[in-house]
């Protein structure tokens, strides 16, 4: 199995090529669109500074931070700028209100099905897959605050970073199994690496996760009361390191001790 910084490597190699630096010509799949230049559109992807750290938050609360095209071209860039700044040491996303990230956004994508605008859905599967893509080979730590909502493509943009940390707030599912799709965003990896059969009922069923399970399955690393977040985030923000241990220890310690319910899924 390949390195992650070879991994890595072949990733960016193949962005260049995509952008046409090897070819001179952009390929379908990273081809500026308009939509991604509009200006009111940036505000559903904000970033927050901190010490030697930057964090990405989903900003579409009264849609659950549902993914477009364009959150997700956005994300491509940022992810790749600060993984090439030797600055930044760790990365992070949050989300605002009262979801984490409710995955793609299913209904924008149906519209632009029944208007006939084919590539453009497309455009909006090849990008938001490409920045999972980007995620799981990454080469600096990542830390995802799964507080609340969590589904579909938001496991996706989380799950296969190094730090997902779990609270009494989440609800993580694959939804789309319900609409008739399989499992995707990396779900078919991520799912298949659970213990015995969990994943594959998962996958089937769609059956809502809390943090604690999360956190019992492995889908988290960590968990802590969502009242605790704050104390967190401060933390995090003195942290002038990129060494995965020091962002562990520091988030285990607002970390809180649970165990799964009787009926969890995790006794079956």
């Amino acid at each position: 199995m390949p390195s992650l910084a070879a991994a890595a490597a072949a990733r960016r190699a193949g962005e260049a090529l995509r952008r046409g630096v090897m070819g001179g010509r952009y390929l379908s799949s990273l081809r500026p669109s308009p939509a991604t230049a509009a200006a009111p559109d940036s505000d559903e992807v904000l970033v927050e500074g901190k010490a030697s750290a930057r964090a990405s938050v989903l900003n579409r609360p009264g849609h659950l931070n549902a993914l477009t095209t364009t959150m997700g071209a956005r994300l491509n860039k940022f992810y790749e700028s600060w993984e090439d700044s030797p600055d930044i040491g760790f990365v992070m996303m949050k989300g605002s209100g009262r979801a984490f990230c409710a995955g793609g956004d299913v209904v924008g994508l149906r519209q632009l099905i029944n208007e006939g605008k084919l590539d453009e859905s497309k455009d909006f599967f090849r990008t938001l897959y490409s920045f999972i893509y980007v995620l799981g080979t990454y080469l600096k730590p990542h830390v995802a605050i799964l507080d609340g909502v969590t589904m579909g493509g938001g496991g996706g943009v989380s799950i296969p970073g190094t730090f997902r940390v779990a609270t009494d707030r989440t609800v993580f599912a694959t939804p789309e199994v319900h609409i008739g799709f399989h499992p995707d965003a990396a779900a078919s990896f991520y799912l298949s690496h659970l213990t015995g059969h969990v994943g594959e009922y998962l996958a089937l069923t769609g059956e809502k996760l809390n943090g604690v399970d999360m956190l019992a399955l492995g889908l988290a690393t960590h968990y802590s009361m969502s009242e605790h977040l704050d104390l967190v985030d401060e933390r995090l923000a003195k942290l002038v390191t990129d060494d995965p241990s020091v962002i562990d220890s520091s988030l285990a310690q607002y970390g809180d001790l649970v165990y799964p319910d009787k009926t969890s899924i995790v006794h079956r």
